[in-house]
Order: structure tokens, then sequence, then C-alpha cells
């Protein structure tokens, strides 16, 4: 049979489909190694869960004006990790007040204490491959699994937050048992509030296209709220960043020049705090460790 025969250029042309399949295909995920590390990234395409090693994160005790949220989430945490039931948690409220720094506190607390668990950081784009990382999830049941996604929100013909709500509901096999979910978001209800109400104005059924949209966030059994703080608290917060990192400033110099801060930034939040902090300490010519003791 030559070359220029049909059935042998047909046969040539398969494997060289083939072939080209074959590189185009995603290489086989590799398993995760839940010892690596106490924290992954979930990253897509191909899927797997990346370790991060070291956490960007502030300890929990310096962490001013969230007792409630503090404790509450603190409980529930270790509840989870200890095998007993737990609620999904929503973290909203005001920008920069701590919502995912405790989070993250939460985790280290939690996990420093004894029992082992492990914080996995989704993005809200990746939401919809959010059942193929449970999937993931639940073929390690001697593990418990901490879901975190931080600035959850949803606009205008946004879908992703289909896949949450039946994430979280769990369908037929129901949510893994190792798995609890943390969201932050600046919004209660995850949903703009102009979105809300042209829902209520236009809609055929109004209230049942508002439900559909404010469901979302009766999945989470924890609502935390955070509110702006006022200067008091703003101040406590960086003479407490002051003196965990060893930055000298007397209280006079203190207040005069985080006053300052705050009014060029036209806010005050933790997040401001701490970005007058890091202002300080390179003035200062100080690193930014945590002394001890």
């Amino acid at each position: 049979m030559t070359s220029s025969d049909p059935i042998s250029l047909n046969t040539e042309t398969l494997q060289r489909i083939a072939d080209a399949l074959e590189r185009l295909a995603p290489a086989p995920s590799v398993p995760p190694d839940f010892d690596a590390a106490s924290a992954f990234v979930w990253r897509t395409e191909p899927d797997r869960l990346d370790p991060t090693p070291v956490v960007a994160r502030i300890d929990l005790d310096l962490l001013i004006g969230v007792d409630r949220a503090r404790d509450t989430l603190l409980a529930n945490t270790r509840r989870f990790a200890e095998g007993l039931p737990a609620n999904n948690a929503l973290l909203w409220g005001a920008r920069g007040m701590g919502k995912s720094s405790l989070v993250k506190a939460v985790h280290a607390e939690v996990r420093g204490g004894g029992p082992s668990l492990i914080i996995v950081e989704i993005h809200r784009d990746d939401l919809p491959t959010l059942d193929r990382l449970l999937a993931t999830l639940r073929e390690h049941p001697d593990r418990r699994f901490l879901l975190f996604c931080d600035d959850l929100s949803f606009e205008k013909d946004d879908a992703h937050y289909k896949a949450l709500k039946a994430a979280l509901d769990g369908g037929i096999e129901g949510r893994p048992p190792n798995v609890l979910f943390y969201a932050t978001s600046n919004r209660r209800h995850l949903m703009p509030r102009d979105m809300i109400e042209n829902e209520r104005q236009a809609g055929i059924n109004p209230s049942e296209a508002v439900e559909e949209k404010v469901s979302l966030s009766d999945r989470f059994g924890l609502w935390l709220g955070f509110h702006s703080c006022g200067q008091p608290e703003f101040l406590e917060m960086i003479r407490r960043y002051c003196d965990a990192y060893g930055l000298e400033i007397s209280d006079d110099d203190l207040r005069a020049q985080a006053i300052e801060w705050r009014q060029a930034r036209g806010a005050m939040s933790g997040r401001v705090a701490w970005q007058f902090v890091q202002d300080l300490a390179g003035r200062l010519g100080r690193s930014l460790e945590r002394r001890k003791g």
C-alpha cells in the first residue's frame, strides 16, 4: 500500500490529530500534599492546590474593635476543627475593618492550639469550579478544610452566585462534613442595593425575584457585622501596633501624626491605621517584626 493510498492517508491524519490532542490535553493534576503547608490557594487550568508556606496575616491580639466577631468566629472555628457541627460564616461591613485579617488570624490561632486545620483560598472568579474543589477535599476525610473567599460580591447578570448556592446547599451529596466556608464582603446580601431595588420594581413577581438574589446570604449560618471605627479606636489600633513592633513614639506625637494621616486619607479604619504604622516604621528606619515577650 502506497502513501497515496486513501486509507493510509486517513490513518496518518488521525495519528497527527491524536498527537496534537495529547499535547493540548492538560497534564494530570498532582495530588495535593497537605503536609506541605497549612494554607493553600485553589488554581484552575489545570486544577491544583498550591501551598502557601507564609501567610500574610496579623496576630489575633492586634485586631481592635472586633471583640464580638472575634469570639464568635473563634468558637465556631474551634468546634469545626474538633469535628463538631459549625456554621458557614459571612463577615460583612465597612471596608478595612479587619474582616479578612480576622479569618486568617483565627485560622492561625486554632491551628496553633492543637487541631489540624487547613485554610484554602478560592477566588470569586473561580467559584464555578467550586464543585471540583469540594470533590477533591471530600477525598481527604481525615483533614478539616476552611474555604475562604475574600471580597465576595456579585453584580447584575453575574451567575457565579448560583454555583456558590449549590455548593453551600451541597446538592444530593451534601456539603462535605470536613469543609466549612467563610467569606468576606462589603455587602450584607452580597448584591448591590440598586440591583435588589431594580428587581422589586421590574420583576414580574418582585418578591420572588428579590428572594432569588438575597437567598445566597441565608446559606451562611453566621452573619458577623463590621462597622466603621471612631477616633479613639483608630488611635488605639496604632498604639497597639507600635508597642507590638517596638516603634517608639510619644502619645502626643502619635496622636498628632495619626490624625493628620487619617485626614489626608479621608477615612479611619484598621487598614488606614496599618498603613500609617508602615509609614512610621519606614521613617524610623525600623522593620515590622513582632517583638517577643
